[in-house]
């Protein structure tokens, strides 16, 4: 720690934490939790006790505290001098920050009733804190497995970001890209490699969005939920051509093909027919791939017969992982 004699500066705390100058000043000015000693009376430096108690604070705003409650408990976390560890929290505070751990704000997020980890993940994601959104990703795919984390923390907290983008002009658009290429990163951490020799040996899974579809998300996880079941996959992201879907198609010979639409502008219905008729193989015994629609701009009308449409990563995973165990599909026979 550089500076120790005087204390760090707002600046230097700020780049240790992961946060924004201007939220430390905020929480000062709002919630008490500044330094205990000014240089000239003016210019904040903050000794290793302050610190500890913007590192509780931080903590626990994470974890869905609301800020009030979380400052009041970070309070006493303040070390004085001479002491080495925090100061018990006094009974008086235990029941307030066990009702400040239920369902509370999200920093304005519209979120509605979710999973406490939302609110974290929500109020982390709006102060641009990256350190806390990335550990809490881990954390609650460690914790809860892929299959929860997304559709019952990831998505939700999307979902909501997105909600308020949408109703905030060109308001937090810097949050969801922040929000987005953190999910990006955990999904991509959480996928492990599958099993030694296994996948070379099956056809893959084909995941595309389709010609005009930049929502790539949910495929993502969808991606890493195949690879933690051993299952081959080709991912191919945003916005792929018909035609280069319908070249990799012809080339890979997929057992499944996933075609993402988040709207109902951008399913192309026309599309999904055509890969569901491709057919690949030697004479006599070609095979066709499973088209799965997945997301919600396929909704609103009935899907072709044999179009599998989920509702969810879960569902999906199920569709695709009973197509590689069913004797003569299209996975088997590969």
């Amino acid at each position: 720690m550089s500076d120790t004699a005087h204390g760090l500066t707002t600046g230097a705390v700020a780049r240790r934490l992961g946060v924004s100058p201007t939220t430390l000043r905020s929480w000062d000015r709002r919630y008490g939790i500044g330094p205990a000693a000014r240089e000239d009376g003016r210019h904040r430096r903050w000794a290793p006790g302050d610190v500890a108690a913007l590192e509780e604070m931080c903590r626990l705003t994470a974890s869905g505290v609301p800020p009030a409650e979380a400052a009041r408990a970070a309070r006493v976390t303040r070390i004085a001098p001479g002491e080495r560890t925090p100061e018990p929290l006094p009974p008086e505070d235990a029941e307030p920050l066990r009702r400040a751990r239920q369902p509370g704000s999200g920093n304005g997020l519209p979120l509605g009733d979710v999973r406490r980890e939302c609110r974290g993940l929500a109020r982390a994601a709006v102060r641009l804190d990256s350190p806390t959104v990335d550990a809490l990703l881990r954390e609650v795919v460690a914790e809860h497995g892929l299959v929860t984390a997304w559709e019952e923390v990831m998505a939700p907290t999307l979902h909501a970001v997105g909600r308020k983008w949408e109703s905030s002009g060109d308001r937090y658009v810097e949050v969801e890209h922040l929000l987005s290429w953190h999910v990006s990163t955990a999904l991509r951490q959480a996928a492990p490699s599958g099993p030694p020799g296994r996948t070379d040996s099956l056809p893959p899974v084909l995941l595309a969005c389709v010609p005009g579809e930049q929502h790539t998300l949910p495929l993502e996880a969808l991606t890493a939920g195949l690879a933690e079941l051993g299952l081959p996959t080709r991912m191919f992201g945003a916005a792929v051509p018909a035609e280069a879907l319908d070249a990799a198609v012809r080339r890979m010979g997929p057992a499944a093909v996933v075609l993402w639409s988040q709207a109902r502008s951008t399913a192309h219905h026309a599309l999904a027919g055509h890969v569901a008729a491709s057919s690949f193989g030697v004479k006599g015994a070609r095979t066709r791939p499973l088209v799965v629609l997945a997301g919600p701009g396929w909704a609103g009308r009935t899907p072709a017969p044999g179009m599998p449409r989920p509702t969810g990563l879960r569902e999906a995973l199920t569709v695709l992982s009973r197509l590689y165990a069913e004797p003569g599909s299209p996975a088997t026979a590969g």
